[in-house]
């Protein structure tokens, strides 16, 4: 059996808690948006970020890691949607408007952080409840930084987070963790990674869990 599956622990017994993979709605990106820094290592910016009338977008979250890399996060809300593309197309148009950007860093966290703003290190961060083989394939083809994360909610009001796939930069940087639980993304010397944030997270053991190589 593959998947996460949370386990309740009383003495020596243990009940496993149910869990559900259910479309991403808007309370749980407000969520995530509120608990930013503990749940990615990421400063949250703005939510719903428009691209203006010209392209006529909105970027779902806007971010800046601690190493100062601007971050774009993208919700999957359905299966249908190609998340990982559309991202792509958001990261690509913050490229281009670069001020604008550093300007909101400046508003929202100050001048000394919109100058140490580090665009070598622009980051991807996808949130879906499940993704398929050919998106973890895509992501290795590409030569960015992306971090796959799987959601899923417990009852309980447990929300398990998961780094299912990331990639550093290139076809030879990524890493699985369902493949192997002890790998870690390799973003670059210092860098901070989603996979870090999620462990150190005020989950404690229930993260520890989470974190497993999926293998029952």
């Amino acid at each position: 059996m593959t998947g996460l599956r949370l386990f309740r622990v009383d003495g020596g017994s243990a009940e496993e808690v149910a869990g559900s993979e259910v479309e991403l709605e808007r309370h749980l990106q407000t969520l995530i948006e509120q608990n930013m820094g503990t749940m990615l290592g990421v400063r949250f910016l703005a939510s719903e970020y428009s691209t203006g009338p010209v392209h006529g977008g909105r970027i779902d979250s806007l971010g800046l890691d601690e190493d100062g890399s601007p971050v774009v996060i993208e919700y999957k809300r359905s299966r249908s949607e190609n998340v990982i593309n559309q991202a792509l197309f958001y990261s690509a148009w913050l490229r281009d408007h670069k001020a604008e950007f550093e300007a909101l860093v400046a508003r929202q966290l100050g001048t000394e952080a919109a100058d140490g703003v580090d665009w070598s290190g622009l980051r991807i961060i996808c949130v879906a409840s499940g993704y398929s083989r050919y998106d973890v394939h895509a992501i290795g083809e590409m030569n960015r930084r992306i971090d796959l994360v799987r959601y899923q909610q417990f009852e309980g009001d447990i929300l398990a987070l998961e780094l299912h796939a990331s990639v550093s930069s290139g076809p030879s940087a990524l890493t699985r963790s369902q493949v192997d639980g002890n790998s870690r993304a390799t973003g670059g010397p210092g860098r901070k990674t989603v996979r870090e944030a999620i462990e150190r997270a005020s989950l404690g053991s229930v993260v520890k869990v989470i974190l497993g190589n999926g293998s029952w």
